[in-house]
């Protein structure tokens, strides 16, 4: 087997380690369809532990996982995905011989959840004691083991073995019962969605694990499973003779009850967390979400009644969601809806919250951005034209440019493209190849209003995307234009915004105000002011630079205050002469949401110029974007550098 070496969270202490499943969930997304009619999946990281690990690693805990995967896409998928949430990944083991755990799972009603287990021989359900790692163990304040990975020798070995090292550690050693029949062997194929079936000898097993737990989770069902009981009052006492833990019971809408101490003949009278009222959409992976929050606050030093109420808000988050793993909420999103709450009982439709989500689990950290644009049409088929070159030529053009990007970037983040589908496809492959960030324009080049280049239905287009692409809309958009005017192109930008969200794409929204009208220290401001007041919060902006350094503050005093959660500006070009665009880049030292540049012209046209007239082979063209953007590169540097000077 292969060991990763390295983990998403630093190198050193952890706060919890979850131990079990990981799958990949394929979620169907026709709502209030049979299982058997759905024709679109959703993709995600699944499984209890994994669950857990995201959702632990979200709420801010330092958090790994420990678990197999395949050696294949999927299993490849959720390594890169628990690494881009952050959680340490040096217990994922690679499985040659095994494929990766699937799930599909679909919302028929509100009632009614089906799911099918792909877990015939699967990688994590061959974990075994030599992929318990001590050195990895004791960086853990906690352990989470679960009720599948008891139900083999070999996997509950392993975790036997890891509540031992936990247990020499001081460590706190908690299970989650995560009960499901089927995967005991209890029930059929077709039964993925059953939740209790009573076994004695599935109770026996559990029975042996409580005595060493400092912390037992589980639904009434769950709770029953593990004491052997009939009923919850007497499973709690049978479980409590047996173990000294902290128990909290899952209640579904009721909430939660914990119990410390000794188990009253009442079963209200425990620790009763804070309840959400909220519209139940989907009851898969609530369970973890809850367990998330648990645990944020159990682990975090809070009240029992508080880590019981941030389960519950977490647990609410999830059951009003679609998927699992994606939807558990972020510590910036959590402390929100505490703090505001939600009019919305749908937290779903909840657009503040959804906009607070979308922003602190984005799949990329990009705290700059310097960008070679190379998604020009209209330019280069001029050029094309006065060289006499035929438009063909412009599709061969591109990937030279996207070479000359990779070559100053030379594999470091923070550098990108944007590069169109009209000409560019050839060179979508290449970027990618080069870890650059993609920017995709999709407005009819130099359309006032807006119109899109392929076609009204925005939606369907973006969802061929790959999803680390970024949408680039550029709008000539002046705040004094005239009314009918204003409002058509504002309909045209929500009508992006909204397909980019319900995609799931990240937005980019750049503005040119100068071209149609006077550009003083307000004007771009107000144009920015004018779009967030109709709902349009784009994840990055591109704005044309400014006059002056009061222009700057006055941008950047309304994005702060509309959306904290922006990415921040990139300059554009305009086709400046270089000098130009380095006193453009000097005057926004003093304005941190400027975080780069995405220039084109400047630094391609006359090379294209060039190499369009055969003046220049494919080589000179890619050394001289290399220079021109690495000279601009090294001028935006310097006035981030002479800044914080």
């Amino acid at each position: 087997m292969m060991r990763e070496t390295t983990g998403g969270a630093a190198a050193g202490a952890l706060d919890v380690i979850t131990i079990g499943r990981s799958s990949v969930d394929l979620y169907g997304q026709q709502i209030g369809s049979r299982l058997e009619d759905i024709t679109s999946f959703a993709k995600s990281v699944g499984g209890c532990p994994s669950n857990i690990a995201i959702g632990t690693a979200r709420l801010g805990l330092r958090s790994g996982v420990i678990t197999r995967v395949g050696d294949e896409p999927m299993g490849r998928y959720i390594r890169e995905q628990m690494l881009r949430e952050g959680v340490a990944t040096e217990g994922i083991v690679t499985d040659r011989e095994r494929l990766t755990a699937l799930v599909l799972l679909s919302v028929e009603n509100e009632h009614s959840f089906p799911l099918i287990f792909y877990r015939e021989n699967c990688a994590d359900m061959a974990l075994d004691e030599s992929d318990i790692d001590p050195a990895f163990i004791a960086r853990a304040r906690a352990i989470v083991v679960t009720g599948t990975h008891f139900s083999r020798e070999n996997t509950a070995a392993a975790q036997r073995k890891a509540m031992a090292l936990a247990k020499a550690n001081g460590a706190k050693i908690c299970f989650d019962i995560d009960y499901r029949p089927n995967l005991w062997g209890l029930a059929g194929h077709s039964a993925g969605d059953s939740r209790y079936i009573a076994s004695d000898a599935v109770s026996q097993r559990l029975r042996l694990v409580l005595s060493d737990c400092d912390l037992i989770v589980g639904t009434e069902e769950e709770i029953m499973i593990a004491a052997g009981e009939s009923d919850v009052l007497a499973s709690l006492k049978a479980i409590r003779a047996l173990s000294s833990a902290v128990i909290v019971l899952k209640r579904g809408p009721m909430g939660c009850i914990v119990y410390d101490g000794e188990i009253a003949d009442d079963l209200e009278a425990g620790i009763v967390g804070e309840g959400f009222p909220i519209e139940v959409y989907n009851v898969l992976g609530a369970g973890d979400a809850f367990m998330s929050g648990l645990l944020r606050g159990f682990l975090g030093g809070e009240t029992l009644a508080t880590a019981a109420t941030w389960a519950n808000a977490c647990g609410a988050f999830a059951v009003s969601r679609l998927l699992c793993s994606p939807e558990s909420p972020t510590f910036t999103e959590l402390h929100h809806f505490l703090l505001h709450g939600s009019a919305e009982r749908a937290l779903r439709k909840d657009e503040t919250l959804n906009h607070i989500h979308r922003s602190t689990t984005r799949r990329r950290t990009m705290p700059s951005l310097v960008a070679l644009a190379i998604d020009h049409r209209s330019q280069l088929e001029e050029i094309a034209a006065e060289t006499g070159a035929e438009p063909g030529a412009i599709a061969r053009f591109k990937p030279l440019a996207i070479a000359a990007a990779a070559r100053v970037a030379a594999g470091r983040d923070g550098f990108g493209t944007l590069l169109d589908e009209t000409y560019g496809r050839a060179a979508f492959d290449a970027a990618a190849k080069a870890g650059l960030w993609v920017g995709r324009p999709v407005e009819m080049p130099g359309s006032r209003p807006l119109r899109f280049e392929h076609g009204r239905d925005i939606g369907s287009l973006l969802v061929e995307w790959p999803v680390d692409h970024t949408i680039k809309c550029l709008c000539f958009y002046h705040p004094d234009d005239p009314p009918a005017l204003k409002a058509e192109q504002i309909e045209t930008l929500l009508r992006l915004a909204e397909a980019a969200r319900r995609v799931g794409r990240e937005l980019l929204v750049e503005i040119i105000a100068g071209k149609h009208g006077i550009l003083d220290d307000d004007t771009v401001a107000r144009a920015v002011r004018q779009l967030y007041d109709v709902g349009i919060k784009p994840d990055w902006w591109k704005l044309e630079p400014q006059g002056s350094a009061r222009a700057w503050a006055n941008i950047s005093a309304v994005i702060e205050a509309a959306d904290p959660w922006c990415r921040g500006i990139v300059l554009l070009g305009l086709d400046a002469p270089q000098e130009e665009l380095e006193a453009a880049f000097a005057a926004t030292a003093d304005a941190p949401l400027v975080k780069g540049f995405a220039v084109g012209r400047t630094i391609f046209a006359e090379t294209a110029r060039q190499w369009l007239g055969g003046t220049i082979d494919d080589a000179a063209a890619i050394e001289a974007m290399a220079g021109h953007f690495g000279a601009l590169v090294a001028a935006w540097e310097r006035t981030r550098s002479s800044g914080a000077a």
